[in-house]
């Protein structure tokens, strides 16, 4: 591998990571020579995970936390550098959605969406830095979406958490570049994961709108994930910082 995209001696924690897009990411970094702490609050769906990062050759560990609380995102991060040796990646993808129109939503559905998205990304974000920092610099990598860009009938409280994660990338991006710490948004599209085939059942004719509307014609699948998660935690983009960009087929390039 080239020396550019090499992250080898490199330590990430992707939260989200036992699953989907967090997972197609992780896996992706696993195989750049990165060590892997996969977190997420599923702790069997976590074991599930890693043993099989661990049988591709991966360095790997699970790790129990809850994003939207920053006592225990600051504990994951004490826990990654303690059982890795350091962190130098920090991927933010955890995310939950509830999908209905706007006018049924409870404030409380409303709260968790943003204290999952939003708060949970500034949350790590910032338990994050001071390990990123006295590394010398280091990675950060948001999830976006789609709904960062525009807006759906059945997603407005996810659009508007996913809209701020944009917003936060940018303002991290150049309050961090003092310290070598580049921050980058990726904004999935219509990725088959078990949350969206949930949406294919409640969201009547989406699969055939999805498919016709995407140029490279067919839905994501995790593995599309892969590249870019190495090429933002890797030295290839050490000029690239407060960017949001489309991995979506082409969905979000036409009307």
């Amino acid at each position: 591998m080239s020396a550019r995209f090499d992250l080898s001696g490199r330590v990430a924690v992707v939260t989200g990571g036992n699953g989907g897009i967090g997972l197609g990411m992780a896996r992706g970094l696993a195989e750049a020579g990165a060590a892997v702490a996969l977190v997420g609050r599923d702790e069997a769906k976590s074991a599930a995970a890693v043993a099989a990062l661990e049988a591709e050759g991966a360095r790997v560990i699970g790790i129990r936390a809850d994003v939207a609380d920053a006592a225990s995102c600051e504990a994951m991060v004490e826990t990654a550098v303690r059982r890795l040796g350091g962190l130098h990646i920090l991927v933010c993808n955890a995310g939950i959605n509830i999908r209905k129109p706007p006018e049924t939503y409870t404030a409380e559905e409303w709260r968790r969406i943003l204290a999952i998205n939003l708060d949970g990304t500034w949350n790590c974000c910032l338990a994050a830095y001071p390990a990123l920092r006295d590394a010398g610099g280091g990675k950060i990598i948001t999830n976006g979406s789609m709904l960062s860009l525009f807006g759906a009938p059945f997603a407005a409280p996810y659009a508007a958490s996913k809209g701020g994660v944009v917003q936060l990338t940018k303002s991290l991006a150049t309050a961090w570049a003092k310290d070598n710490i580049q921050v980058n948004c990726v904004l999935p599209g219509w990725i088959d994961t078990e949350l969206t085939r949930r949406a294919r059942r409640d969201v009547d004719g989406l699969d055939r709108k999805v498919v016709e509307r995407t140029p490279a014609g067919r839905w994501g699948v995790p593995e599309d994930l892969a590249g870019i998660a190495v090429f933002l935690a890797s030295p290839a983009s050490d000029f690239v910082t407060g960017t949001a960009i489309p991995v979506d087929g082409g969905y979000s390039a036409q009307l």
